[in-house]
């Protein structure tokens, strides 16, 4: 990623890895599952300019810490993100999140009421209407054994042009990024442990909660996401109590591949208009 520095922390005993370049007010991006900090690296540059840029990996994501012996549900990465914030004198902040991170996100806001500036939630899961395939099928015995077996090759192809709209998005660099996770089987192990840990309840819990914050929202929906159904985004607009949702045609769900150029410009715009 451009012009980020790498840098680590130990937080109960696990090392979180976050990356970070820029001044200004802070701008923290969350990712999903399946992928890590890389997601971010066509997106950030546009940030950088105006802002305090902060690109975390997640537990058991890229190179933060991968062993199992500690919960890796969005609540307790909510938590885990909420000491690093603390770690760095952070009080104050915008989030932008996408999948399972934007569940992260729900719940942080939830958790510290008006420490969040903005949430941008991006092709992100709520409520009960996930997890979904093929995180799934990741909880089937046989169905994982398989997974585990091919999850560097063919399958995990298949899986990231699913996600995508321009299918010429899938370089092998990505690919080479996307397989990185999984090239070692601790890598593996973590993501199976990440899968595993995902539980919708986690979010119902907090609903009332959420649709009664003066956050503001933007829900940012890629029209040709095959992961994750309409019906999220819809939901979210029409239940919290600030937010805009904006369709994105031309995206699939790994957005920040398909257009990072439209979506930088999205949430810059909607981040410069809530901050008026």
């Amino acid at each position: 990623m451009v012009n980020l520095v790498e840098n680590s922390v130990l937080l109960d005993k696990h090392k979180l890895v976050y990356y970070e370049t820029g001044q200004g007010i802070p701008i923290l991006f969350v990712h999903g599952i399946t992928t890590y900090s890389f997601i971010w690296r066509k997106v950030v540059p546009y940030f950088v300019k105006d802002y305090r840029v902060i690109v975390v990996d997640l537990l058991g994501c890229g190179h933060s810490d991968l062993r199992t012996d500690i919960s890796f549900g969005i609540a307790n990465q909510a938590r885990f993100l909420w000491m690093l914030l603390d770690k760095l004198g952070i009080e104050k902040l915008h989030v932008v999140a996408h999948d399972v991170g934007g569940g992260v996100a729900q719940i942080m806001s939830v958790v510290r009421p008006g420490a969040l500036l903005s949430v941008s939630l991006l092709n992100a899961v709520a409520y009960d209407f996930w997890p979904v395939q093929p995180i799934t099928s990741m909880r089937i015995p046989i169905l994982r054994q398989f997974a585990v077996a091919t999850l560097d090759g063919g399958t995990l192809r298949l899986i990231i042009k699913r996600g995508l709209f321009r299918q010429e998005a899938c370089t092998e660099e990505l690919f080479q990024l996307f397989k990185s996770s999984f090239h070692t089987k601790e890598g593996r192990n973590a993501f199976l442990h990440f899968a595993g840990c995902l539980d919708n309840s986690d979010l119902l819990m907090i609903s009332e909660a959420l649709h009664g914050l003066d956050t503001n929202f933007l829900v940012v929906r890629g029209d040709n996401d095959v992961y994750l159904s309409p019906s999220i985004a819809e939901k979210l607009a029409k239940k919290l109590k600030c937010a805009k949702k904006v369709n994105i045609p031309m995206a699939g769900h790994f957005m920040q591949e398909d257009v990072p150029d439209v979506l930088a410009s999205t949430i810059l715009g909607f981040i410069r208009e809530v901050s008026i």
